[in-house]
């Protein structure tokens, strides 16, 4: 499995800037004029992980395997865009399937970028783009009962998602996000087929100038306002900065951050937080064809972490040998490792923990 992100926001904030920063894949044209990105853009970003480089030096395999990141860039929103207006809500079903949501946000001025509102205010594009979701969340919930209601007169499976179906819809009307809907797990079960934008956790993602690195404005710090009452996260990032920072060798990127008194660089906040947000961590597998990281939930156990890497793996589960990183890093070696008694054989309950370093024992 693989974090996957979908990036929103009105249209000239910044998004496909941004989503060319992080990517590094000038695939998204970005132009100072709305609608600029009329196709959804799709890239696949390796996870930045020091751990999986320092096993990689111990353990000299012929290929190294990150974790990947799926970014989605979709054209920008606009207030009525469920009516039609702008390019309308037609790109949002690409983001459906991602499990973050990344709402980019206008926190700087700059005369020569037009704001398609006319005006920077950051509560009131967020109040724009969340409105839309929510609109467009219950016109697909709205088609899901209608079909229900067909179906439920000669399936009680269909009759009981009905109910659930009809509580989201009243729920979702009423201006709330689906991911505070009440219900048991009938509830959970359509909220799962359905995958409402609005059940989805939410970053926000200040986009401010060189000025805004160093200094919150109060651009950011309305936004930090709105996001703390919603319980959710903010990220200041610069488009331009990271923009910039792409272009340059990767000995050179700590030296140009720290200039701007920045200690990691968007991709990585945007990752840290999207693993957070989710709940996931990575185990690797090291030997001397390839070390590789897998991402995973948070409280998975060792069956089901296997099943990252093959169905077969947790079907014919054995056992798991296991090595937490900092102890294979210690004793250099799965040998070393042990002789010194930090290997462990665990059963079927083992909960695997983040950096875990695995090997698979399973029957055919």
């Amino acid at each position: 499995m693989a974090l996957s992100v979908g990036i929103v926001g009105l249209p000239n904030v910044g998004k496909s800037t941004l989503f060319n920063a992080l990517t590094r894949a000038q695939n998204a044209q970005a132009a100072n004029y709305p609608f600029c990105t009329i196709e959804p853009n799709k890239a696949v970003v390796p996870v930045p992980d020091v751990r999986l480089a320092a096993l990689a030096e111990l353990v000299k395999p012929q290929k190294i395997v990150p974790a990947t990141v799926d970014f989605y860039d979709i054209a920008g929103l606009v207030k009525g865009a469920s009516q039609g207006e702008g390019l309308g809500n037609k790109f949002l079903a690409h983001i459906r399937e991602t499990g973050v949501i990344l709402h980019v946000v206008r926190c700087f001025d700059d005369p020569d970028v037009v704001h398609v509102d006319g005006s920077v205010n950051p509560v009131r594009d967020v109040e724009i783009i969340e409105a839309e979701l929510l609109i467009a969340d219950a016109q697909s919930v709205e088609t899901r009962v209608e079909r229900l209601r067909k179906m439920a007169k000669f399936d009680k499976d269909a009759a009981a998602k009905l109910k659930a179906a009809e509580t989201l819809l009243a729920h979702l009307l009423a201006g709330n996000p689906a991911s505070t809907a009440p219900g048991d797990g009938q509830m959970a079960e359509v909220l799962a087929e359905l995958r409402p934008l609005t059940a989805k956790p939410i970053i926000y993602c200040a986009n401010v100038d060189e000025a805004g690195l160093s200094e919150d404005n109060d651009y950011v710090k309305a936004l930090q306002s709105l996001a703390e009452s919603k319980n959710a996260h903010v990220l200041t990032v610069s488009a331009k900065v990271e923009e910039e920072l792409g272009a340059l060798a990767d000995d050179e990127r700590d030296e140009f951050l720290a200039s701007y008194g920045v200690a990691e660089s968007g991709l990585n906040q945007v990752i840290r937080a999207g693993y957070a947000a989710l709940g996931l961590i990575s185990y690797f597998t090291a030997g001397p064809k390839e070390v590789k990281a897998w991402t995973i939930e948070q409280g998975w156990k060792a069956p089901k972490a296997a099943s990252v890497i093959h169905t077969d793996f947790e079907r014919g589960f054995i056992r798991a040998e296991v090595i937490g990183y900092d102890d294979y890093v210690q004793h250099k070696t799965e040998a070393k490792c042990k002789a010194a008694g930090v290997m462990r054989l665990e059963g079927k309950d083992y909960v695997v923990r983040d950096g875990d370093v695995m090997h698979f024992l399973f029957n055919v």
